[in-house]
C-alpha cells in the first residue's frame, strides 16, 4: 500500500513520520491489587470510614465517576501504597465483562485505591489525558481484545498490557490533541447535565400536573373519580413469540418486550416487526390512542409500563404476547394523555399492589379495569399532555444534539489519534 508523503507504515498503522511507536510500559508504571492484598467483604466499610475502592462501575463513557462508591478500610488503603490513586492517574479495567474500559482520574472526592479488577497507570511520561484517549482508541483496544484470556471471566495480564504498542506524537502535539478532545468532552458533559436537569423538571411537572397539585391556566373544575373498567374495551391480542415474527410485512406486531424497551410513553408502528397474515387474522387491529400494557415484568417497577399507539395511519398493527390492549372512551381519557397514565401514582400503585409473582410479576385486565382514579376533564388532560410532550420534545432534541456531538468526537479521535489531521505543524513541534 502506498503511503503518502510525510507518513510511514508501522506496526500500529500509518502514522506521521515525526511520530514514534512506543509501549504502554515505556510510558507509564502499571500497578494493580494482586495476591494477598486483595480484600474480602470484611474489609468493606461505610462511607467516611475508609477509602474509595475504584471498580469498573466507576468508569463511564471514558470518565471516572463517583456517584456510587465502595469503600475499604484505612488498613487496606495503607497496605498497598503503590495503588493509592492521584488526580491525573489513568485507570483500566483488567478483569470482567467490561475489560478494557479506561479513564483519566480528573477529580477525586476523597482518598482512593483500587479493587482487584482495575489497574492504574502512574508516573506517565506521555500527557495523561492524551494517554487515556489513546488507550481507549481501537489501536489499543484491539490489542486488548487479542490479549484477553478466560471464558466466563475475561482477564487481562498486566505484563501483556505493558507490551501494548501505541503511536506517540511529540509532547506538544499530545497536549494539543488532548485539549481539543477535552473541549468536546466538556460540551458532552454540559449536555448530560442539561438533559438531567430537564428530566428532573419534567418529573416534577408530572408530579404536580398529574395529581392536580398544580393547575394549568384556565382550568379549575374539580377532578372526578372514575372506575376505568366502566370506560374501556379490551382488544384481542396475539400469543406469538419473537421466533414467529418477520422483519417486514403488512401487519405490525407489538410484543411486550417492545413495551418495556420503549423509552417514551408513545410508540409508532413503523419500527415494529411483523406477524404473518394468517396468524394475525383473528386479532383486533390497533388505532391511534389505544393503550398497550405489558402484563409481566421482572420487577414491580415494570408493572404499569405501557405505551400509547400513535401515527398508525394505514398500517395494520396488532397487540402481541404478554400484552393488554385497552381502548378507552375518548370522552373520559384523551389521546395523548393515556400514555402518561402509568405516571399517575394512584394508578401505578394500584397495579403494583395487585401484582402477583415472585421472580416475574404479573398484572391482568381485571387489575386495570378495577382501578379508580381522579381525572381532569378531557380538555385539561389534553393541555397537560401538550405541556409534557413539549418537555419530552425538548429533551429528545438535546439527546439528538448529544448523539451528534458524540459522533463528532469519534470522528475527531479517528483523525487526531492517527495523525491524519495535525493540530501542530511538524516543523513547529518540539518535545
Amino acid at each position: 500500500m502506498e503511503v503518502r508523503p510525510g507518513y510511514k507504515q508501522t506496526e500500529v498503522g500509518v502514522i506521521p513520520e515525526d511520530w514514534a511507536v512506543s509501549t504502554i510500559g515505556d510510558q507509564s508504571l502499571i500497578f494493580g491489587r494482586i495476591g494477598f492484598r486483595g480484600y474480602t467483604v470484611d474489609d468493606i466499610v461505610d462511607e467516611g470510614d475508609g477509602a474509595i475502592a475504584i471498580n469498573p462501575s466507576n468508569i463511564s463513557d471514558g470518565k471516572a465517576v463517583f456517584e456510587k462508591c465502595t469503600y475499604v478500610s484505612w488498613h487496606k488503603y495503607e497496605e498497598s501504597p503503590e495503588i493509592k490513586i492521584d488526580e491525573g492517574d489513568v485507570i483500566l479495567v483488567k478483569t470482567g465483562s467490561t475489560v478494557g474500559k479506561t479513564a483519566m482520574v480528573k477529580k477525586l472526592p476523597g482518598k482512593a485505591t483500587l479493587n482487584p479488577q482495575v489497574v492504574v497507570f502512574k508516573k506517565l511520561r506521555a500527557c495523561p489525558a492524551f494517554f487515556a484517549y489513546m488507550v481507549g482508541f481501537p489501536v489499543i483496544q484491539q490489542q486488548i481484545t487479542e490479549a484477553v484470556v478466560g471464558g466466563a471471566v475475561p482477564t487481562l495480564s498486566q505484563r501483556l498490557v505493558a507490551e501494548f504498542k501505541l503511536p506517540l506524537p511529540p509532547l506538544r502535539e499530545q497536549r494539543a490533541i488532548a485539549e481539543a478532545l477535552s473541549d468536546v468532552d466538556g460540551l458532552l458533559g454540559g449536555l448530560d447535565r442539561l438533559i438531567a436537569k430537564k428530566r428532573d423538571l419534567k418529573q416534577a411537572a408530572m408530579q404536580q400536573l398529574l395529581t392536580g397539585q398544580t393547575r394549568l391556566p384556565g382550568f379549575s373544575r374539580e377532578w372526578e373519580l372514575k372506575r376505568l373498567g366502566d370506560h374501556v374495551a379490551f382488544l384481542r391480542n396475539g400469543v406469538n413469540s419473537r421466533a414467529e415474527l418477520l422483519p417486514e410485512g403488512p401487519v405490525k406486531y407489538l410484543h411486550y418486550g417492545d413495551v418495556h424497551a420503549c423509552k417514551d410513553v408513545f410508540i409508532a408502528p413503523n419500527e415494529l416487526p411483523s406477524l404473518p397474515d394468517a396468524k394475525a387474522a383473528s386479532l383486533d387491529r390497533l388505532r391511534d390512542g389505544d393503550l398497550i400494557f405489558a402484563d409481566a415484568s421482572e420487577d414491580v417497577a415494570g408493572i404499569s409500563k405501557s405505551v400509547e399507539i400513535k401515527d398508525v395511519g394505514n398500517t395494520e398493527v396488532v397487540s402481541g404476547l404478554h400484552t393488554i390492549a385497552a381502548r378507552f372512551d375518548k370522552k373520559v381519557l384523551a389521546d395523548g394523555f393515556k400514555g402518561f397514565l402509568q405516571c399517575c401514582a394512584p394508578f401505578a400503585t394500584h397495579l403494583r399492589r395487585l401484582a402477583a409473582g415472585t421472580k416475574v410479576f404479573a398484572t391482568n385486565r381485571g387489575h386495570v379495569a378495577s382501578a379508580e382514579i381522579r381525572l381532569p376533564t378531557v380538555a385539561e388532560q389534553t393541555a397537560i399532555a401538550e405541556v409534557l410532550s413539549d418537555m419530552d420534545a425538548e429533551i429528545a432534541a438535546l439527546e439528538q444534539r448529544r448523539d451528534k456531538t458524540r459522533a463528532l468526537k469519534q470522528a475527531m479521535m479517528q483523525e487526531l489519534l492517527t495523525g491524519r489531521t495535525r493540530l501542530v505543524k511538524p516543523e513547529a513541534v518540539d518535545a
